[in-house]
C-alpha cells in the first residue's frame, strides 16, 4: 500500500507532552486509548470524517461506493480475514459515529493506502500500523454487518428486523461459544492475505475502546491457472451453483433485501465448519463422490459429463436406483428448492490439541435476502445428510449487511435515519 498526499496531518510536529495531553495517557508506550485513533485526531482539530473518493489510479482496486458493499458480488479472491466484534459503546450517537468514523478509512484501505499519511514524528504512535506498505490494493473488499445483539444493547428493538436472529440448531452441530455471535462484523477479502488481515486490524486499532474482538478467523481459496471453481480441502469444487454475480434479476431474487433501512443490503450467515480431514482421507473415492454427490475430478453431478451440467434429483437408473444418492449432498441441498450466494473459505489453523488432528474446515460465508433460505437447506440436509459424517459445525453468526454507499454518506445511514 502506498502512502496518500491528501491529507498530512500525522506531519504535525507535537510535543510528547502535548501527546499525552491529547490522549489522558500517563505513561510513556501505552496504547492511544480509549478514544482512539479517531478521538487523537479530532482533538487536533482534524475532521475524520471527510469524505474520500475511490481512487481511479489504484492498481487491483475494488470499489467503494455504489448501490451495495462490496465483498457480497464481488469476484472472490484468494484470502478472508473474518472478524466477529462485541461493541463497547452505549449509545446510538456512539455507534453512529463509529460507522462515520469507519467510512472513509474503508475507503482509503480499498485504495490501496495507508489509513493515515506517514509521519516523521517518532514520539506518538504511527497512525497506521504498516505492515501492507508497499503492497497494492490487491482488490480489498470490505463488508461491514450487524448483529441481532446490537440492537437489543443499545435500545434499537423497534428496528431490528425479524429476520435477524440466531439460527436454530442443526444436527452435527457443536458450537463453541468462543465462535459464536456477534454485535457487528468486519468480512476484509483480498488477493493477498496480509492485505486482508491489516484492514480488520487497522479498523478496529482506529475504534479502540469502541469495539473489541469476539472471535476471527483467516481462510484460503486456490483457484485453477485458467480459472474456475475453486476446490476445499476435500478436493471437491465449492460454489458450482451460486447464481451469477452479473445477474441482477436473479441476485434480486436470492441475495439483495427489498425494504425497510435494509433495503439493497444482504444477510450474511457464517458458519466455521470442521473437516475431519482423517477420517475422509480414510475413504475411497467411490464413497466420497457418493457424500457430495458429484465427481471429484470433473465436479459434474453424478450421471453427467460436466460440472454445470444440470440435473434432476429423482432421475433413477433401470434398477430404479437413485442416479444420485438420495443421501448425498448436493441431491438434499437441491430438493430444498432454497438457494443462496456461498462466498466460503477454507482455513487451517494448526492441530487440535486433544486429538493431533487438523484443526481445518471451512469458514462458510453466505448471502442471502432472508437467513430462512439457508435455514431451509440446511433443514433438509438434516440428519439424512452423508456429509455429516466428515464435518462438524464449530461456530456460527448471523448478519445484516449494510446497503452500499454514496460519496457523502456513511455506512449505515439508512439505520440511523429511521431512529
Amino acid at each position: 500500500m502506498t502512502a496518500s498526499n491528501e491529507e498530512k496531518w500525522m506531519n504535525k510536529k507535537i510535543s510528547r507532552r502535548d501527546m499525552l495531553k491529547l490522549t489522558g495517557i500517563g505513561v510513556a508506550g501505552v496504547a492511544i486509548g480509549a478514544s482512539g485513533l479517531g478521538g487523537v485526531m479530532k482533538a487536533m482539530g482534524y475532521d475524520v470524517f471527510e469524505p474520500v473518493a475511490d481512487s481511479t489510479t489504484a492498481s487491483n482496486k475494488v470499489n467503494f461506493y455504489g448501490s451495495h458493499q462490496s465483498g457480497i458480488v464481488t469476484p472472490v479472491q484468494t484470502n478472508i480475514y473474518f472478524a466477529s466484534l462485541d461493541v463497547l459503546v452505549t449509545s446510538k450517537k456512539e455507534l453512529q459515529e463509529l460507522f462515520q468514523q469507519w467510512t472513509p478509512l474503508v475507503v482509503r484501505l480499498m485504495n490501496g493506502e495507508l489509513m493515515a499519511d506517514v509521519s516523521s514524528n517518532t514520539r506518538v504512535p504511527t497512525g497506521d500500523t504498516g505492515e501492507a506498505e508497499g503492497l497494492d490494493a490487491a482488490n480489498l473488499s470490505i463488508t461491514i454487518g450487524v448483529g441481532a445483539s446490537i440492537f437489543d444493547k443499545l435500545g434499537m428493538q423497534h428496528l431490528k428486523p425479524a429476520e435477524l436472529k440466531d439460527l436454530p440448531h442443526f444436527p452435527k452441530d457443536q458450537l463453541l461459544k468462543e465462535y459464536t455471535g456477534g454485535d457487528l462484523c468486519i468480512q476484509a477479502c483480498a488477493d493477498d492475505p496480509q492485505v486482508a488481515f491489516h484492514a480488520v486490524r487497522n479498523l478496529v486499532r482506529a475504534a479502540s475502546g469502541k469495539v473489541e474482538i469476539k472471535w476471527s478467523q483467516s481462510g484460503f481459496n486456490s483457484f485453477p491457472a485458467g480459472g474456475g471453481t475453486p476446490r476445499n480441502l476435500f478436493a471437491f469444487k465449492d460454489g458450482t451453483v451460486n447464481p451469477s454475480i452479473t445477474d441482477e434479476k436473479d441476485l434480486k431474487k436470492v441475495v439483495w433485501v427489498d425494504k425497510g433501512w435494509l433495503q439493497g443490503g444482504s444477510y450474511l450467515v457464517a458458519r466455521k465448519v470442521q473437516m475431519h480431514l482423517e477420517t475422509w482421507d480414510r475413504t475411497s473415492l467411490k464413497d466420497q463422490e457418493a457424500t457430495f454427490g458429484r465427481y471429484r475430478d470433473s465436479g459434474a453431478p453424478m450421471g453427467k459429463t460436466k460440472e454445470f451440467d444440470d440435473f434432476d434429483v429423482e432421475a433413477k437408473d433401470d434398477k430404479g436406483n437413485y442416479i444420485m444418492p438420495d443421501t448425498s449432498h448436493v441431491h438434499l441441498a437441491r430438493k430444498s428448492g432454497a438457494r443462496i450466494l456461498r462466498r466460503s473459505y477454507s482455513y487451517a489453523s494448526g492441530v487440535m490439541s486433544n486429538t493431533g488432528t487438523h484443526d481445518a474446515g471451512l469458514i462458510f460465508i453466505s448471502f442471502q435476502k432472508d437467513p430462512a433460505q439457508f435455514t431451509t437447506i440446511q433443514n433438509s440436509l438434516g440428519r439424512m445428510d452423508k456429509m455429516n459424517e466428515y464435518i462438524t459445525h464449530r461456530g456460527s453468526a448471523v448478519f445484516a449487511c449494510f446497503p452500499g454507499v454514496q460519496k457523502g454518506s456513511y455506512l449505515g445511514e439508512a439505520l440511523f435515519n429511521a431512529l
